[in-house]
């Protein structure tokens, strides 16, 4: 069941009435019924796959804080590790490994058939796996004491809205919100609805249609040239921002409405100007749980440049594979190291310059111009997560770099623009420029209270949402028709 389905909007009017109908006591059953059935609408035998999981990390954290040996905590925690891991690996990579091991093997002559399980890959288990192992390592460190209400913690690792593709919550921030008594708040319904249609309007209104014009250059590298594979890397990297922050969004719409706050997933990324910066405001959940759960232990900055530059290289590797059993994620995941750990060694050498020079690093014009270098390394690594196999990426970069006739005509015939699409297409990234300030309005008061000036905001604000919700319905419709509208890009990692 898609976000951007008609039946998911009817599942989301019947949730909401009914939690808001019915007594607190009793809304923890609702709403671990609903995000069972809406995980079960992929596949029924999901289910006993998110349940299994759940089991093990609620039994090994219950066990963890009975215990006061440390052997006994240390087994327990290895456990969960060696469970929910194991599952992971086997229904996401034990293909991948199969087809690695046979590819090698070949390469010295032995000439071996692969085959292939052909296991399913369970959508958002990357993502409730990692929820589950941040809750039993925060219980064995002592950050958090153990939830003993086996309802309540199904809920938190299966809650619907950021069951499938985040944010990944932590049980500090999310368990005490499903316990706590709501009150229906005008204030929440209506912070949660604009989120919601904010998170709509990136998905149909720019992610989907950009999506359409990197299918164009990826689907026929043939016809493409230099500027047309460029151009992709940079629209790919905007579609998959404003499809995964467009469903985070509508995740913390939907939640905020039922008055629980999800933690926010993305903050701007297209103001950064460094790799690192760009990671602390791009999918910020798992940069966090990298952070915390990996980067942290093996030393972080703490043990010298050498350490440090191993350890992102190990977090960024992680990373790239855990987005999907593919070796150009792989690829990825080391591009990206790299250029941390160049952004890591020029820092203070590039620091004593500006200083030299009395440069101001932090002001709005050095900034501008410090994102044009890096925009180009963004749109380099939308090219290596967007390729299908590393074949494809060679082909990709070697018409990158030599690929320069017939620029901008077959650039715009290669990606698919027309004068009006492009027109269509600027509008859309404009309106994308204000979406924030949308999403952080606060309610107004009621109109009978406000003078003229405010309202006059008030009207301005309602037109808002009514030309949002046009928008949003006016795209959607049309990419349906076209059989363009797409699932989330994150529901495959």
């Amino acid at each position: 069941m898609n976000f951007n389905s008609l039946a998911f909007l009817v599942f989301l009017v019947v949730v909401l009435l009914l939690y808001w109908i019915l007594p607190h006591k009793v809304r923890w059953i609702l709403l671990l019924v609903a995000s069972y059935y809406f995980y079960m609408s992929w596949n029924p035998w999901l289910v006993f796959l998110i349940a299994g999981t759940t089991l093990v990390s609620y039994g090994a954290a219950l066990a963890i804080a009975k215990t006061e040996k440390k052997g006994w905590k240390k087994f327990w925690l290895v456990m969960t590790l060696v469970v929910c891991l194991g599952v992971l690996v086997v229904f996401k990579y034990l293909d991948f490994l199969i087809r690695s091991v046979v590819d090698v093997l070949n390469l010295f002559s032995l000439h071996l058939d692969g085959f292939a399980l052909g296991l399913l890959l369970p959508v958002g288990i990357s993502f409730y796996t990692f929820q589950t192992l941040s809750y039993v390592i925060d219980v064995y460190r002592g950050t958090i004491s153990p939830e003993r209400h086996l309802g309540y913690y199904a809920l938190f690792v299966s809650f619907f809205p950021q069951l499938v593709a985040g944010p990944i919550e932590r049980a500090s921030n999310l368990l005490p919100q499903l316990r706590e008594e709501h009150k229906l708040d005008p204030d929440d319904l209506s912070a949660g609805m604009r989120i919601l249609l904010v998170g709509f309007f990136r998905k149909c209104v720019i992610a989907d249609v950009c999506g359409i014009y990197v299918t164009n250059v990826f689907g026929n590298l043939a016809a493409a040239n230099s500027l047309s594979v460029l151009l992709a890397g940079i629209l790919f990297i905007l579609q998959i921002y404003c499809d995964f922050a467009g469903y985070s969004e509508i995740a913390m719409g939907v939640a905020r409405m039922m008055g629980i706050r999800l933690m926010k997933n993305f903050d701007r990324p297209f103001a950064a100007v460094s790799w690192s910066e760009w990671f602390r405001r791009w999918h910020i959940s798992l940069t966090k749980w990298f952070t915390d759960y990996v980067y942290i232990p093996l030393g972080g900055n703490r043990k010298g440049k050498a350490r440090k530059i191993f350890n992102i290289f190990v977090v960024f590797l992680l990373c790239g594979l855990w987005h999907g059993a593919n070796w150009t994620y792989a690829i990825w995941g080391i591009y990206v190291a790299v250029m941390q750990s160049l952004e890591s060694l020029l820092f203070k050498p590039l620091g004593k310059l500006f200083s030299k020079w009395k440069i101001d690093g932090k002001s709005e014009f050095v900034r501008l111009l410090r994102r044009i270098p890096f925009a180009f390394t963004i749109a380099i690594g939308g090219l290596i997560f967007r390729a299908s196999s590393v074949t494809q990426l060679g082909e990709v970069f070697r018409i990158l770099f030599s690929g320069f006739d017939n620029y901008f005509v077959g650039a715009a015939g290669s990606l698919g623009f027309t004068a009006m699409t492009l027109v269509q297409f600027a509008l859309a990234l404009t309106c994308m420029c204000f979406l924030w300030h949308f999403e952080e309005w606060t309610p107004d008061k009621a109109p009978s209270l406000l003078g003229n000036a405010e309202r006059s905001v008030y009207a301005q604000r309602v037109s808002v949402y009514f030309y949002t919700v046009i928008a949003v319905a006016v795209f959607w419709l049309s990419l349906l028709a076209s059989e363009n509208a797409s699932e989330f890009l994150y529901f495959q990692f």
